[in-house]
Parts: C-alpha cells; sequence; structure tokens
C-alpha cells in the first residue's frame, strides 16, 4: 500500500466547490467559545460539502487568524452566515423548510446510529458551547434530538470532534456513494424511527 500524494487527491477548487451539489444540510454553531473549534467545525464542513455553517451568538466570525489555523482555507469554500442570536438561525432555517437536530444529551435523544434521514429533506444540526452544551431554548425549539453513544467517564467529545461524527454518521445516509437514503418523520410526528 502507498500513500497519495496530494496531487493524487483529487481536490476541488474553490470554484469547484462551490459549484458542487451540497449536502441539504447546514450546521449551528450555538454560542461556540473557541476559534480553534469553529475553524475545526469549517474545515469538517467542507470536507462533507455541507451546504452552510451558521454562526450564532459569541461564535467568532471568520476572517480570524485563530479560525484560519484549524480552517485551513475552508471559510473560503463553506458559505457562513452571523446571526446575533441562534433562535434567528433557527427561525430562518424553518422558514426555508428544513429540520432542526439538536446534537445533546437528552432526555428522549436518539443514539446517533438510530437516525434514519430522508434525501428529500433539508436538515440543519445544532452544535453547543463547549461547557454548557446546546441551550435548552434552543433544544425546546428542535423537531429531533440524537446523542452520540459514549461509554468512558467523561461523556462528552471536543465540539469538533462530534462534528466530524455526526457528519460522517448523517452523510452515509444523504451521499449516494456513502449508503442508502433513510428517513426521519415528520415533525410533529411519534420521534424518530429506529432501525
Amino acid at each position: 500500500m502507498r500513500k497519495l500524494k496530494n496531487s493524487e487527491l483529487g481536490r476541488k477548487s474553490i470554484d469547484q466547490y462551490r459549484n458542487s451539489e451540497k449536502l441539504p444540510l447546514i450546521i449551528v454553531l450555538d454560542n461556540v467559545r473557541s476559534q480553534g473549534n469553529v475553524g475545526s467545525v469549517f474545515r469538517t464542513a467542507d470536507a462533507f460539502l455541507v451546504e452552510a455553517v451558521y454562526l450564532c451568538g459569541i461564535t467568532a466570525t471568520p476572517p480570524h487568524r485563530e479560525i484560519q489555523k484549524t480552517a485551513l482555507g475552508a471559510t473560503e469554500s463553506v458559505s457562513w452566515k452571523y446571526f446575533r442570536t441562534t433562535s434567528e438561525a433557527v427561525e430562518e432555517l424553518r422558514l426555508q423548510g428544513s429540520e432542526i437536530i439538536g446534537v445533546e444529551q437528552a432526555e428522549g435523544s436518539t443514539p446517533l446510529d438510530m437516525i434514519r434521514v430522508d434525501k428529500k429533506k433539508r436538515y440543519a444540526l445544532v452544535f453547543g458551547h463547549e461547557i454548557n452544551g446546546v441551550a435548552q431554548e434552543i433544544i425546546d425549539q428542535c423537531d429531533h434530538v440524537i446523542e452520540i453513544p459514549q461509554f468512558g467517564t467523561k461523556h462528552s467529545f471536543n465540539i469538533a470532534v462530534s462534528a466530524g461524527i455526526v457528519l460522517w454518521e448523517i452523510s452515509k445516509n444523504l451521499t449516494p456513494l456513502l449508503g442508502c437514503a433513510r428517513s426521519f418523520p415528520s415533525p410533529g410526528g411519534e420521534g424518530l424511527e429506529k432501525s
């Protein structure tokens, strides 16, 4: 087995990226304080062809040196928008027809490995503050809450790690090359379908 050279990776140019079909998915950062985490989320969003990143509240916005350290230019390829509050972002996403999914440890949450998504729908994934998580008022506005199963003593991941894990699982179901389509029930239904 031979490690591939950068020239063999088939990387898109920024223009090619912008013109590529995106996952019907927006990442919402609810008051994320670490600029390094923000940059890492941009880089992960780029890797999975996410439609956009919404930055809310105290979440820093590009251009910023600390964001750029981990984003490695992904703030140039991935669309982003700033909102004064996360509630304003959620309201806009609802008007666009997105289902809002909080990523949080909560009563009634669905384990990540049991979610079902539908390629015909649009989704927004809300990731929260490094200490406080997704604010309860935002959890109250979510259609679903998903949780990454954990088995150790900490029961917490860095937000950038959480974003990578969740985006991989979601993209397997939204991208034809990675997996088959599945579906959430309609908002107001009986909760997430289980596999």
